[in-house]
């Protein structure tokens, strides 16, 4: 059930990116929303060139921030990686691959307080993130979700923001956590990427003698994305909202 709810989690995580990514680039245009998320989007194309080359692909034209409509980054490679099925899997999972491994790098040296707050209350990220099977077990999920939010928020708070390490902590966690939505049109190969990192902490668990230790690094990374993601889901929908709101308001008069 630990596999599953890695995987499920997961899926959370990139969708609600997705999300985020939307709603910001419908707020202020997507060539804004990119440049702003620069770091996270380098990363993300970097772990994209990579999955093209490994998978045999060629890759031309690289631009982290273009001028089309869209404002997304330029990825020149085969749009078919040579290797058949897998391909397209591997091109998606690196970048979720190597922003995951950025947010632990940047909150084990940077956060490591927040990081504590988040999986704080003597509770394992395992329990703390079920997998939600029953109409009971779904609303609770919510409100763990909220807690973490909330966790995550005062932990910030409580930090010192005139402190340019937490400043720089918290703008590349927002750079990381959002760039783990799809560069591409790749949504197959996403949901195949999601699928293969909870077969593959299956049989890394099988693997090893300590399952809790194989699973810490993991469940860190996927507690304090969620936790991030979710406020910040929250208040751009809120954010969007009103803006909407002020805008049908003056639209009428």
């Amino acid at each position: 059930m630990d596999y599953a709810a890695i995987t499920f989690w997961l899926s959370v995580i990139v969708f609600t990116a997705l999300g985020v990514h939307h709603l910001w680039s419908a707020l202020i245009g997507p060539k804004i929303v990119n440049a702003v998320l620069l770091p996270g989007t380098l990363v993300a194309t970097l772990g994209h060139v990579v999955g093209l080359l490994i998978t045999g692909g060629t890759v031309q034209n690289i631009a982290l921030i273009t001028d089309s409509d869209s404002g997304e980054p330029q990825t020149g490679g085969d749009a078919k990686p040579r290797v058949p099925i897998i391909g397209s899997i591997v091109v998606a999972l690196f970048p979720m691959l190597g922003c995951a491994i950025a947010i632990y790098a940047v909150a084990s040296y940077l956060g490591s307080p927040v990081m504590s707050a988040i999986q704080s209350a003597g509770t394992q990220a395992s329990v703390q993130l079920a997998l939600p099977i029953s109409r009971a077990s779904f609303f609770d999920m919510l409100h763990q979700v909220i807690r973490l939010s909330n966790r995550f928020v005062e932990a910030v708070l409580a930090s010192d923001l005139t402190d340019w390490r937490n400043l720089l902590f918290l703008y590349l966690s927002i750079c990381l956590t959002v760039r783990m939505a799809p560069l591409a049109d790749n949504i197959r190969g996403v949901l195949g990427a999601i699928f293969l990192t909870g077969l593959a902490a299956f049989l890394f668990a099988q693997l090893t003698s300590s399952k809790a230790a194989s699973f810490e690094a993991l469940w860190a990374v996927v507690c304090f994305a969620v936790a991030v993601l979710s406020f910040l889901l929250l208040a751009s929908l809120l954010i969007t909202g009103g803006v909407r709101l002020i805008r049908t308001l003056l639209d009428s008069e």
